[in-house]
């Protein structure tokens, strides 16, 4: 066989393409043979021409595998020791590497079996050779090693990483150097220990020096090595990189920002800051380097890229997702600089720095959200100038901005609609298209919060977009369809008078069938549901068949039929039933489709039917086993899962007792989909959940086994529940359970709850002690308190619980709440965000309101937090605070007395001119309203009621109307000398609100009786004040006058 396998192996390597077919079906043949083993084994060390000794090394590392168990122990032993010697005395560098990947794979079975004792201290021995080419192969041999036999390195890990550092700092060879750092990389790759990934913190200094040579010398394949060590140490859980952080970053920036390197070189130090700032971000703070890295990532910004990059490594790419990701993770350091960079740059007189500062605040809206609702007015005079600048490419990066702004600095941004609205309304009418379809973007998004504000503009606005809808390209129509859709949403029955034109014109894309017109005929399949919602039940329901129709028959991009099918059932409510037949299987078939994960497998050599031997010159880096190159989900699977989802919660929530043939599969899918691996479907199957429990109560009343069936429904519902706000790691899905579990509390009341009470309430002190699953911060646990920000998605929805659990329990929830007390004061400290402590101020409010007495052993605690609130710089934090001193003197009793003096002088401010809201200065009525009804012999009335008085009627927190005039009418009907002495403006307060359109017909009732009994005081005396009332006011009091 040697002699033929020989004339093969050269004829293999020829140019002619039909000899080399013809070899190497012939090889094929041969190699089934473990005979060719050791033939192969004697070319690799007699053939005359290197690429023959090389082939013969490849094509062993492809047959070893199948045929290593059928050699006698002497073959084995004879090729094991050619392949040592191949590897000592070969001198072609690429047979010598081939002859180690051929010794990494026999590794794999001889060493674990002790059939190889020799071979690590010959690679040790190697290693330490004066010989430069037996240091790199035995180098090169660790590398490949660790992927087959790493364990067996474990005892040896000490020596290893000593030999692998005097490796890296060799100074007399760079190829033992890059050698060294590959098998550096290869060991970090294999070691999950915490303390050994610890020891390769020392290495960093010699990891930069080879990198920086590599870079020298040209070397950028090897260079980025560094990154993907880097990469390792960062992932790690493992406290790591301590100072070196500060050279790692150094080095990448230098790396990041030399536009001479290519560019996936720079786009790896990129992401090396990326992953600090998401993974290390302490890191960053601690040593000072957010500065410096933003001085470097928004100039890139600002870098042209030549049209034939790609787009995905394009630096001011890659530099955007790094400024985001900071935003995100270290907000308040990085918004002062970022504003000062796009307040400079927005002056440039280079167009890409002016697009730069558009694009830097655009992406740090998300992350830096607060701080930008503080700074809106220089914000937007950068941003709405951009918008009118000359170059295209600003203007672009402008509309781009505007959109995210309207997504992530609600509410506050919707009153900036007079100066916004204008100027994306010119947008539209930009000579780009590109420029356009940001604008559409950014209108959708900013309409979508708007109410009544969009009515000036609603007519301008719908001529623009109408005409736009028949006269642009699909791309420019779709996006055209979203803001119509926001439109729509924001204006309501305003929206009437559009609403045929529109839906006419819908009819023409929801038939369209060309793959190029899915996107636009699914837009249009969303926006006859926005539509419908505007309009209502009554205009749409005898046009809604057609459309149904063609939803129903659109099998593709099913997300956007399932959302518009929600939004029918929630138009028709019961009647969407006679649909149920054709939709739910449509629902259900989105629900358990596969999840069309993709995994690559790299080719395996075991397949010898599919397995050519192209390109096995350059073989020397691929391994026997099949790898997964990636793992890829469609997206469009998802989306169409988590629409499902929601919709079968729709559906159940609005038609009740007609989901009835449909429940049991509903729930035992959005039990599956409580658990799935994306959290976009978990959050809709926790939402969901609640829906169906919903819907069973309705199916299931007055059945006989009505209130078993319903409580298995319970049952699995409140579990879900309550694993998931101890066990999901995503804070949105938390935040749904817990809010659908007080909900639950509330509607069905404690006894329903009663067996879960304990579970409950542990997972929610986990929740309070910030302990559950998805809180545990990434690995810098060390965050100081004053980085802190409030986790509105998750604790605004945690602290809802205590409150829930009051109600159900009154007070009963005294032991309860003493369990949680503590943890939730941790929320007040000094250091805390403002918004925490508001959040605890209103849960010990609704507390104290539902558990009643039970709160005065809390009193002395809670006081001087309150009282530090009324005066916050917050308005929301002193309406909360108003709230609270009410609802505490009104339950605290006697403990609570003592506060009087002071809680009146703390809110005292809150009733003067310098309080600019309005719904503050309604709580703090309401507050001594309670004060007054609890204990009116403590209160200086003198004093108070003119005060007092002079801030009513309530503007707009009418639910404190209720406290407010009860204590009034209260007051007036025990004929109180201090209020009869304010008889003139009871008379004016009392006509305000019996001509209120808000207020109750039980609150004008009460006033009417107090005003009944002023007049049975004063009689006639009371005609010259009831004189000057406007007659509109005057004769709606008259209604309420006693009939002589």
């Amino acid at each position: 066989m040697a002699q033929s396998l020989e004339l093969l192996l050269i004829q293999f390597l020829m140019p002619d393409n039909d000899a080399r077919r013809q070899a190497e079906e012939q090889i094929k043949r041969l190699a089934k043979d473990p005979q060719v083993i050791p033939a192969l084994v004697h070319h690799l060390r007699t053939a005359k021409t290197p690429n023959v000794r090389q082939l013969s090394a490849v094509l062993l590392r492809k047959k070893i595998t199948g045929h290593w168990a059928k050699l006698s122990p002497q073959l084995r032993q004879l090729v094991k020791q050619s392949l040592i010697e191949s590897i000592t005395m070969e001198h072609s560098p690429l047979v010598r590497r081939a002859s180690a990947n051929v010794v990494s794979i026999i590794a794999k079975y001889a060493v674990p079996a002790g059939e190889w004792p020799d071979l690590l201290p010959f690679l040790f021995q190697c290693s330490q050779s004066q010989q430069e080419d037996h240091r790199e192969v035995a180098l090169i041999l660790f590398s490949s090693l660790t992927e087959t036999i790493g364990n067996t390195f474990r005892p040896h890990f000490a020596d290893l990483q000593s030999l692998l550092l005097k490796c890296l700092q060799d100074e007399t060879s760079n190829r033992v150097r890059v050698a060294a750092l590959k098998a550096v990389g290869s060991f970090l790759e294999f070691t999950y220990d915490g303390a050994e990934v610890v020891k390769f913190r020392e290495f960093i200094p010699s990891i930069l020096n080879v990198s920086r040579q590599c870079l020298a010398s040209g070397e950028e394949d090897v260079a980025v090595i560094a990154f993907e060590i880097f990469d390792e140490l960062i992932e790690s859980p493992a406290p790591l990189l301590g100072e070196s952080v500060r050279s790692i970053v150094q080095f990448s920036l230098e790396v990041c920002s030399n536009p001479n390197l290519e560019s996936n070189t720079r786009h790896q130090a990129i992401q090396i800051i990326s992953w600090l700032a998401k993974y290390k971000s302490i890191s960053l703070k601690k040593h000072k380097l957010i500065i410096p890295i933003l001085q470097v990532m928004c100039p890139l910004l600002a870098e042209s890229t030549s049209g034939e990059e790609d787009d995905d490594l394009a630096p001011d790419r890659a530099a955007a997702e790094v400024i985001d990701t900071m935003a995100l993770n270290l907000s308040k350091y990085v918004f002062p600089p970022v504003l000062e960079f796009a307040s400079l740059s927005s002056q440039n007189i280079n167009p890409k720095y002016r697009e730069a500062a558009a694009t830097a605040l655009g992406v740090v809206s998300e992350g830096c959200s607060d701080l930008m609702k503080g700074k809106l007015e220089p914000v937007l005079h950068i941003i709405l100038g951009a918008l009118k600048d000359q170059e295209q490419m600003v203007r672009g990066a402008a509309s781009f901005a505007l959109g995210q702004f309207a997504e992530h600095l609600q509410p506050e941004i919707v009153s900036h609609y007079q100066s916004v609205l204008p100027c994306i309304l010119n947008a539209l009418e930009d000579a780009s298209d590109e420029v356009k379809e940001k604008s559409y973007y950014a209108l959708a998004a900013f309409c979508e919060n708007m109410g009544e504000e969009i009515l000036p503009f609603l007519d301008p606005l719908m001529g623009r977009l109408l005409a736009a809808l028949q006269n642009s390209p699909r791309n420019l129509q779709e996006t055209c369809m979203s803001a119509i859709g926001s439109v729509a949403a924001a204006s309501e029955q305003a929206f009437i008078p559009y609403a045929e034109r529109v839906l006419e014109l819908m009819k023409v894309f929801m038939v369209l069938t060309n793959d190029e017109d899915l996107c636009a005929r699914a837009r249009a399949t969303e926006l006859v549901g926005i539509t419908a919602m505007s309009v209502g039940r009554l205009r749409m329901e005898p046009i809604l068949p057609p459309f149904l129709e063609a939803a129903i028959a659109f099998s593709e991009l099913r997300e956007y039929t399932h959302g518009f099918f929600s939004n029918v059932a929630e138009i028709l409510d019961e009647g969407f039933a006679q649909y149920l037949p054709h939709v739910v299987p449509l629902v259900f078939a989105s629900c358990n489709l596969d999840d069309g994960s993709a995994v690559d497998i790299a080719e395996s050599d075991a397949d010898e039917n599919n397995n050519g031997f192209g390109g096995v010159s350059s073989d020397d880096e691929a391994h026997d086993e099949p790898r997964v190159r990636n793992i890829s989900i469609r997206t469009g699977v998802l989306d169409e899962k988590a629409a499902a989802t929601q919709a079968i919660g729709l559906f159940a929530l609005h038609t009740k007792s007609s989901y009835a043939p449909y429940l049991e599969e509903s729930l035992r899918i959005l039990v599956r989909h409580s658990g799935y691996f994306h959290e976009d479907v978990r959050l809709q199957a926790v939402i969901a959940l609640k829906h169906i429990l919903t819907a069973a109560q309705a199916v299931f009343q007055g059945h006989n086994e009505g209130p078993a069936k319903t409580k298995e429904v319970f049952d699995t519902v409140i579990n879900i529940y309550i694993k998931t706000m101890t066990e999901d790691d995503d804070k949105e899905v938390v935040a749904q359970a817990c809010m659908g579990t007080a909900d639950i509390i509330k509607e069905f009341g404690y006894t329903a709850i009663e067996p879960y009470t304990s579970q409950l309430v542990e997972a929610t002190l986990m929740l309070l002690k910030e302990e559950s699953a998805c809180q545990q911060a990434e690995s810098d646990s060390d965050i100081d308190d004053d980085d802190a920000e409030h986790d509105e998605v998750l604790m605004d929805a945690v602290s809802d619980l205590l409150p829930a659990f009051a109600k159900s329990m009154g007070s009963h929830f005294a032991p309860i709440f003493s369990k949680l007390f503590e943890p939730l004061m941790r929320f007040t400290r000094s250091s805390r965000p403002p918004q925490d402590r508001t959040m605890v101020v209103a849960c010990l409010a609704e507390v104290a309101m539902d558990m009643g007495s039970p709160i005065a052993g809390y009193i002395d605690t809670v006081i001087p937090l309150v009282l530090k609130e009324l005066a916050s710089s917050e308005a929301t934090n002193r309406r909360n605070a108003a709230f609270c001193v009410g609802e505490l003197c009104k339950n605290g009793g006697e403990t609570a007395l003592k506060y009087y003096g002071e809680l009146l002088r703390g809110l005292y401010p809150l009733f003067g001119e310098s309080e600019p809201d309005d719904a503050v200065r309604d709580n703090a009525a309401g507050a001594v309203a309670r004060m007054i009804m609890v204990h009116p012999e403590t209160i200086p009335l003198n004093q108070v009621l003119p005060v007092f008085l002079k801030v009513l009627p309530l503007k707009e927190d009418h639910e404190e109307s209720m406290a407010v005039y009860s204590c009034i009418c209260n007051l007036v009907l025990s004929s109180n000398p201090q209020i009869l002495s304010l008889v003139p403006e009871l008379v004016n307060l009392f006509a305000e609100v019996v001509v209120s359109p808000i207020e109750t017909a039980e609150t004008k009732s009460q006033v009417g009786r107090a005003f009944s009994h002023l007049l049975s005081l004063y009689g006639h005396q009371m005609d010259p004040i009831l004189g000057r009332l406007p007659p509109a006011h005057a004769s709606a009091l008259a209604l309420f006058a006693p009939k002589s």
